[in-house]
């Protein structure tokens, strides 16, 4: 268990550190990333629960982006993979409650619950990975810069900032009071006692509370006054030639995917 909260707290730093790379993706304005992703995240989860044909050509995003902007795979399937047990739970139940025949396949009937199932799971990849490519190619700050612009709460900005940057904090403190507690327990090898389950996740509560106060006193110490400033991604400048082809290319194809029928 101490092994799986470093390989989270090294995933998260893995991800971030993607972002800092400097190909062509990642050179291209916060703003046309952060539109083109919820364009296309839009466009994916407004077609029909019976419509999966249609959702494959949405493939060519993750596709062609992924080579070009050095994004590897392996890291990206292993984050995709850790959100499909939440969209095979929700699919599962509509095999068993949708049980109309839509067509035959090979003499096996397929119903228009196994139709649905699917086009959720496809839902699922094509949604996570939009988000995913968006993190793993602009920083969190130049994000965060948008999201003001854009009129979003500063409020709520500053917390989605600060939980993305010491939720690894929070892994490695639980790292450290679990390798105690093993410690502490000979007997034990893996896991936690449920006896015990209380009182460690209420030493973690405490530990937190004392954490974030240190962080929020060190910020305070530097100037923090509990705003979160406008001027982050000002760096970034005015859109180029290459943003809005970037934009156009991303945005263009996927809605007049949509409109075709």
């Amino acid at each position: 268990m101490t092994a799986d909260f470093r390989h989270a707290a090294a995933g998260l730093r893995a991800l971030e550190n993607l972002s800092e790379k400097n190909t062509v993706i990642h050179q291209l304005h916060s703003f046309v990333k952060l539109t083109a992703a919820v364009v296309y995240v839009a466009v994916v989860i407004s077609f029909g629960r019976y419509e999966v044909s249609r959702l494959l050509p949405y493939f060519f995003y993750p596709a062609i982006l992924m080579p070009i902007s050095e994004t590897p795979f392996r890291q990206m399937f292993y984050r995709l993979s850790m959100a499909l047990p939440f969209a095979l739970f929700g699919g599962l139940a509509n095999i068993f409650f949708d049980r109309p025949p839509m067509f035959f396949f090979g003499g096996i009937v397929i119903t228009a619950g196994a139709v649905s199932f699917v086009s959720i799971l496809i839902k699922t990849v094509l949604s996570v990975w939009a988000v995913l490519f968006l993190v793993s190619t602009t920083t969190i700050w130049d994000l965060c810069g948008q999201l003001i612009r854009l009129r979003v709460p500063r409020l709520l900005v500053l917390q989605l900032s600060l939980t993305y940057r010491y939720i690894s904090s929070l892994m490695e403190e639980a790292c450290a009071m679990y390798h105690a507690y093993i410690l502490r327990s000979p007997g034990m090898k893996k896991g936690v006692r449920i006896t015990d389950m209380g009182q460690f996740v209420g030493s973690l509560l405490l530990r937190s509370f004392d954490r974030a106060w240190n962080v929020y006193a060190a910020m305070k110490c530097r100037g923090f006054d509990g705003s979160f400033s406008a001027s982050i991604g000002d760096k970034e400048g005015k859109l180029k030639f290459s943003d809005w082809l970037y934009l156009f290319s991303a945005c263009v194809p996927a809605v007049l995917l949509r409109c075709w029928s």
